[in-house]
């Protein structure tokens, strides 16, 4: 089998030093900087006529990676001459059509411009659009004229986006959903929504293009709802003793431009607008060998896919993608000291293009620190000696770069985690606030239908969801040449009569040839992925390789002809294993926003059968 990129799907169910990423000697992969940022801007609207009227937005400026073979000749190369030049990867809205671009930022100059030609999604939204789009709903009378109806104040309201998803229509406008929420004295707005009011902007246009009012339900009762600590009252928990993290000697990790090395470790530290952090070029040094051994190519979030199993009116279209549509770096919230990450934590800032093209500015986006947890890494104690007892424990340590993604109502805390031992720990915390809807219930005994979700308090239900997140991971295990494995553990009968056994198990190992080999549903059967290279053995004669060990496991419910899963259908399998394609990143496509599911990675898999 070729290098292969591993594209690994893990499930998740509603389960002070500041460097600036900026240095003046780029490497290949360093994310663009602000003054690059600006170069990208001037590039394209030079482009086009001074005089010309439009509403050119940028949707996504973002590097345009070397290709992987010239960039692994680069590295490889003993003279270290000229890198790859610099590029950037810009898609920008001009006259409601979608324009991809690639700017040569050395030599200032548009490589190619292409008009996207399909029917199969829109670009990321940006910020400033969401923004805009937020705001028409209080200079719109139908709107306001709802709001005196309920007897409720405008100033209390909050209105926010949501995405439309795709429904088997044929769409001609970019538009986006608006709804809102009533404060009236908490800051928990997304347990008070204002059931039955919504928008549809046209986003191309930036206007309001339908209007509905359908029903009046009970608002959601605001107290008790508050959790801002400064606002919360007795009855309080019992007091917790504090702890001091020290580190006499300073952090034992280094950061050198974009570069982190740490224990045995080094990788390089990225940062894009839709994926968040991206790590690269991760390497683990062998002592033996004095050398770093290739472990890890690429790897960040390719997609995150939360659909809601209310199919009314009113909710039926929430099937999000958050990373696809909304962008987690773009979201990416200001850590804080103490808090967020411990007191051994450095910060970095990091940067994206608005909406208009300028650079915007995330002050402390991603922390890094050591942490030792309490766990034990490895330990054993020797009894069998006599007179003697031998204890040794190695504790565990572990190096963690962290990145907190508030996309509406959730945070998502992003970590990865690498351990001395060689591994690497993709983590995921989720938390925030539930998204409910109004009803009018306050008893479980009034639910005579399906409710679709749990009565949480009076008139308030919580709506069931899935959270499925997605992980591009292009490993290189001491070189390119990599197989994937699945070793199956069987059950064998014994066959020697003089053994009293009746059985035993084995491992029978499967190598995919095929991507319809490499397309795993994870379950009960035991059995371990595992991607090596065959060309490297250890002294035994064994391959080299690394395991893929999953967590809690889930499957996608929904029937595979709902339109939400065809959009989805990358959640069909948890393993995915694809030939390396540098275009083949986002497992829900490069344009997730009311996609058909055409450009997926359920779609590209196929083409390899």
């Amino acid at each position: 089998m070729a290098a292969s990129t591993v594209k690994l799907t893990l499930f998740l169910l509603p389960l002070f030093f500041t460097f600036a990423l900026i240095i003046s000697s780029h490497h290949p992969l360093d994310p663009l900087t602000p003054s690059e940022f600006k170069k990208v801007r001037t590039i394209v609207k030079k482009s086009y006529p001074s005089g010309l009227k439009h509403n050119l937005t940028f949707q996504y400026i973002g590097l345009d990676e070397p290709d992987k073979p010239v960039l692994q000749s680069w590295l490889s190369s003993k003279t270290k001459s000229n890198p790859p030049p610099r590029r950037a990867f810009v898609i920008a809205r001009l006259h409601k059509e979608t324009h991809e671009l690639v700017v040569d930022l050395s030599n200032r100059y548009i490589i190619s411009d292409k008009v996207y030609g399909g029917n199969d999604g829109y670009p990321m939204l940006t910020n400033d659009e969401q923004t805009a789009a937020s705001a028409l709903p209080f200079s719109y009378q139908p709107f306001i004229d709802s709001i005196k109806k309920r007897e409720l104040n405008l100033s209390e309201v909050v209105c926010t986006t949501f995405t439309v998803g795709w429904f088997g229509e044929k769409h001609s406008r970019r538009a986006i959903k608006i709804l809102c929420f009533y404060k009236e004295g908490t800051a928990n707005v997304y347990m008070r929504p204002l059931e039955g009011v919504s928008l549809l902007v046209d986003l191309d246009e930036m206007k309001i293009v339908e209007y509905y009012d359908r029903s009046r339900l009970p608002m959601p009762k605001a107290e008790g709802t508050e959790y801002r600590l400064s606002k919360q009252k007795p009855p309080f928990g019992p007091p917790l003793n504090g702890f001091v993290i020290e580190q006499p000697n300073g952090p034992g990790f280094k950061i050198d431009g974009h570069k982190i090395s740490w224990a045995n470790w080094d990788f390089h530290l990225g940062f894009d607008v839709r994926a968040g952090p991206i790590i690269s070029l991760a390497s683990v040094y062998d002592l033996e060998k004095a050398t770093y051994r290739q472990v890890l190519y690429r790897a960040f979030v390719s997609e995150l896919f939360v659909p809601y199993m209310d199919p009314t009116e009113e909710w039926y279209y929430k099937t999000f993608f958050d990373a696809g549509e909304f962008g987690f770096g773009q979201l990416a919230m200001p850590l804080e000291p103490l808090t967020d990450c411990p007191a051994n934590a450095e910060f970095l800032d990091a940067y994206y293009a608005g909406g208009d093209g300028t650079p915007v500015k995330i002050s402390n986006a991603l922390c890094i620190f050591e942490q030792q947890s309490g766990s034990v890494m490895w330990r054993h104690t020797e009894s069998a000696i006599p007179g003697e007892l031998i204890t040794e424990v190695r504790p565990e340590l572990r190096l963690i770069v962290r990145m907190v993604a508030t996309v509406g109502n959730y945070d998502y805390i992003l970590d990865w985690e690498f351990k001395p031992s060689g591994s690497i720990k993709i983590g995921v915390g989720l938390t925030g606030i539930l998204e409910v809807k109004a009803a009018d219930y306050t008893h479980t005994s009034q639910i005579k239908e399906d409710a679709y979700g749990t009565l949480l308090a009076d008139y308030t239900i919580g709506v069931y969801h899935d959270h499925f997140l997605t992980y591009y991971l292009d490993l290189d295990v001491d070189g390119e040449a990599n197989s994937f494995i699945k070793n199956n553990l069987v059950t064998k009968r014994v066959t020697n009569k003089n053994s009293p056994r009746k059985s035993y198990w084995t491992v029978e190992s499967e190598t995919a040839k095929t991507e319809l080999d490499a397309k795993i549903q994870l379950g009960l059967k035991a059995s371990e992925l595992v991607v090596v290279n065959p060309n490297k053995k250890t002294k035994p004669g064994n391959s080299i390789g690394y395991r893929l060990i999953p967590g809690s496991i889930s499957q996608a419910l929904l029937s595979d002809d709902d339109y939400s899963q065809i959009r989805g259908a990358f959640t069909n399998y948890n393993v995915w294993v694809t030939p390396y394609n540098k275009s083949e990143k986002w497992a829900g496509g490069l344009y997730a926003d009311r996609s058909h599911g055409e450009d997926t990675l359920a779609t590209w898999s196929l083409r390899y059968i």
